[in-house]
């Protein structure tokens, strides 16, 4: 069981966190904006649903689940990349930008997919994968076959005879070297992440009226938004200087937000954001809240909304501090309060299991602590991401031997340690704990065999636990994890003051509970969040007076004069009286 580690120190480092609890904040008057009131359902479509028995999910797989998507109340979708791909990095290695990869159907059922969506009022964001290709698309071959073909400054090359480049780090590759000699015509390539994934040269204008042509060929099919992967990494100083030792550990800083991006993306804007009613959104937020209104303020002309990785770098295998959790959030709400706007998500396909990493995924407390994580997510500002399979409580799968992993920065990672001389049990525990596998084996939709989701041996294994915690046994449960989701997503779409009101930090010193309030003209939310497996006493602020309880993940609550008893992991919603 985990146990929250104490730094209220740190709290005077943080921004947002100071205010005065009796301090009034009244909300900038709302720009209301379609993605700004959506609760986003990330779905990973090779785990998803199987409809052929290849074990491996499929877009008729989705088709088949679309009413169950309507049924959580969520409004959009953010598919991971489903474009022909030779699968080095399960997709995110794209080798034809205009077509269906065959694991996962054809055009065709993209369209249907698209249409049934709209139909159920669900929009649709794709992931858009270019800062990177794979080294399998027709512009990589072209550019590799010779130093004067027109392909050629598509990709960063360097040519051997000016000597090996300058230390590039890759984030995938087993050496961490992102140069990667071909002698075809002795040079060297550049990957910041897979060898198989050769990074686009966003200096030429031709790449990027390629990629612009591409979101337009999607964005004409009906898609309703764009999530640009890695794009921070985009923008390269092509003359390669020397960096600094030691940068394995400081990537963002040194790699990313170069000199060119702001450009690219206003000309991005320009050619597809400002003539579709599309939503984006990158994944990365800059390297502080400067950078992050950069990208996302509206008089950019650049991106809608930060997605920053503070709150998913969070969790530890040894533990984390609540001290911590609250700072990051507190701060990037006050960063954003008056201008910009934010995403809220505490995982996604590049994360371990959102309950046992924040959370406690024992079996007495599993089911409680994913309902108050849930009920966090969607109570914040800022367009939440709800992973699939976090609205069942879907735990990490905990794989013992490397021998399991299908994930290249899983293997890769070890054999880079391997070659270090590293500590190969530290790893392979944290390994356990933080892996992306994790949060990539089959959605359990009943209890038979491979949990519903294929008639075949399912691509990565199917959790154990999948005859406790899948669909068809939650939906029945009023008080299931499901079902307390789907009270979360009514509210928020109901209340208003979920997605515009001001957000204010209470007791902010509280070792065992996150409490705020939410506040929009005359409506004000109270919500209180235990984070432990504790019972813990919270004291109502000075001259609160509680209406109506909005949300209460279980079915009591211990209420006195003046404060309440929170069992463990119990979150509360309640209106307070003016």
């Amino acid at each position: 069981m985990k146990k929250l580690l104490s730094l209220s120190l740190l709290l005077a480092l943080f921004m947002g966190c100071n205010q005065k609890e009796e301090t009034k904040v009244t909300p900038p008057d709302p720009d209301h904006k379609w993605w700004k009131e959506s609760i986003i359902y990330q779905i990973y479509p090779r785990s998803f649903k199987d409809t052929d028995g290849d074990g491996v999910g499929d877009l008729k797989g989705i088709i088949e689940k679309l009413d169950y998507i309507k049924s959580l109340g969520v409004t959009a979708v953010w598919l991971n990349p489903i474009y022909s791909s030779p699968n080095d990095d399960n997709g995110y290695d794209v080798s034809d930008y205009r077509n269906i990869m065959d694991d996962f159907g054809t055009m065709e059922d993209f369209d249907l997919m698209l249409k049934g969506m709209h139909e159920r009022d669900i929009k649709l964001v794709m992931d858009v994968v270019v800062n990177h290709s794979s080294d399998e698309h027709e512009w990589f071959k072209q550019s590799r076959s010779s130093r004067d073909n027109p392909y050629r400054d598509y990709y960063h090359w360097w040519p051997a005879e000016k000597g090996k480049p300058n230390y590039r780090y890759s984030l995938f590759d087993e050496k961490g070297d992102a140069w990667r000699y071909d002698s075809l015509t002795d040079s060297y390539y550049l990957h910041y992440f897979s060898v198989k994934q050769p990074d686009l040269n966003w200096e030429n204008p031709k790449v990027r009226q390629e990629v612009y042509d591409i979101m337009k060929f999607w964005a004409e099919k009906g898609v309703d938004g764009f999530r640009l992967d890695a794009f921070q990494f985009a923008a390269k100083d092509t003359t390669f200087p020397a960096f600094p030792d030691g940068l394995d550990k400081n990537f963002t800083q040194y790699y990313a937000m170069q000199d060119g991006l702001h450009q690219y993306l206003n000309e991005m804007h320009t050619e597809v954001f400002s003539k579709y009613d599309v939503m984006s959104v990158a994944e990365g937020a800059g390297r502080n809240f400067t950078e992050a209104h950069e990208l996302v303020d509206a008089d950019r002309n650049e991106l809608n909304m930060a997605y920053a990785f503070d709150g998913v770098d969070i969790p530890k295998r040894e533990g984390y501090s609540l001290d911590h959790f609250k700072e990051v959030f507190s701060k990037w709400d006050s960063a954003f309060a008056k201008k910009g706007w934010l995403s809220i998500f505490l995982s996604n396909h590049d994360q371990a299991r959102l309950v046992s990493r924040y959370g406690n995924d024992s079996e007495a407390f599993r089911a409680p602590s994913t309902k108050m994580l849930n009920t966090f997510i969607l109570s914040m500002r800022g367009t939440p991401y709800c992973y699939y399979g976090d609205e069942l409580g879907m735990t990490n799968i905990g794989f013992d031997s490397i021998s399991q992993y299908k994930d290249i920065a899983a293997i890769n990672g070890y054999k880079k340690v391997l070659n270090q001389g590293g500590d190969i049990e530290t790893y392979m525990k944290d390994l356990k704990f933080g892996s992306r596998d994790n949060g990539r084996t089959p959605m359990q939709w009943d209890a038979s065999e491979n949990a519903g989701f294929t008639t075949g041996i399912p691509w990565l294994p199917v959790n154990d636990n999948k005859s406790s915690i899948n669909v068809a046994s939650e939906k029945e449960n009023p008080h299931s994890v499901l079902n307390h989701f789907k009270k979360m997503t009514a509210l928020r779409t109901a209340e208003k003051t979920l997605v515009y009101g001001a957000y204010e930090l209470v007791q902010k010193e509280h070792p065992q509970v996150y409490a705020y309030t939410r506040t929009m003209e005359d409506t004000k939310l109270l919500v209180i969040l235990n984070f432990t497996e504790e019972v813990a006493n919270f004291n109502l602020p000075e001259g609160t007076t509680l209406g109506d309880t909005m949300i209460n993940n279980y079915e009591e609550v211990q209420l006195a004069q003046n404060s309440i008893t929170l069992l463990p992991y119990q979150a509360l919603i309640y209106k307070i009286e003016n």
